[in-house]
């Protein structure tokens, strides 16, 4: 699977499988013997006709989002190596992803360049520190996680009074809006 920082699981990426009559199968569910749970899948080397799997013939990049690459590229079950199919080269879905991502990421609001450069210095800062003197570097991080706890507080509010429309809280931040309003969720009731 593929994910990014910023996005997580609300655009978690991964090898998609296309049947040869152009639809997308469902999850297959594996009968793992007693109790009421089975396993499911929808890895896409599942789909190679065994143990009742339909047959994928091609691969798409996809998103948890929804989003669905449209350049599909064949799939040809000779070249999966079965002990390890997690080897086989899915770049094409992957690269498709990632302008999925790149495309999100634009439409989303931008953070000011000073700022970018400001947290990746202090990135860079604690983790040097960490390693030079980390009860240093664990006081540092206890005074940023208050920063950001009210920060993020105050950030969460102001966006939900902005809000008017409904619908710019989830774009703005490059989210399904489930996971934007789980997100200012999140920071409202920190304390």
């Amino acid at each position: 699977m593929w994910e990014t920082m910023e996005f997580g699981a609300a655009h978690e990426g991964r090898p998609g499988v296309v049947l040869a009559d152009g639809t997308e199968p469902k999850p297959v569910y594996f009968d793992t013997g007693s109790g009421a749970n089975m396993h499911e899948s929808s890895d896409w080397w599942i789909y190679d006709g065994t143990l009742g799997a339909p047959v994928a013939t091609q691969l798409r990049g996809s998103c948890s989002c929804g989003w669905r690459g449209e350049t599909r590229y064949p799939l040809d079950w000779e070249t999966v190596e079965r002990h390890s199919p997690e080897r086989h080269d899915t770049c094409g879905p992957e690269n498709d992803w990632d302008q999925h991502i790149t495309e999100v990421a634009d439409r989303a609001v931008p953070i000011p360049e000073e700022l970018t450069a400001l947290l990746a210095q202090v990135d860079q800062r604690l983790n040097a520190l960490a390693g030079e003197a980390p009860l240093a570097a664990l006081r540092a991080i206890a005074t940023l996680e208050h920063t950001l706890t009210q920060a993020g507080r105050t950030a969460a509010l102001n966006a939900e009074a902005d809000d008017t429309a409904g619908n710019t809280i989830g774009p703005g931040l490059g989210l399904p809006d489930r996971d934007a309003r789980s997100r200012l969720l999140r920071y409202t009731l920190r304390r």
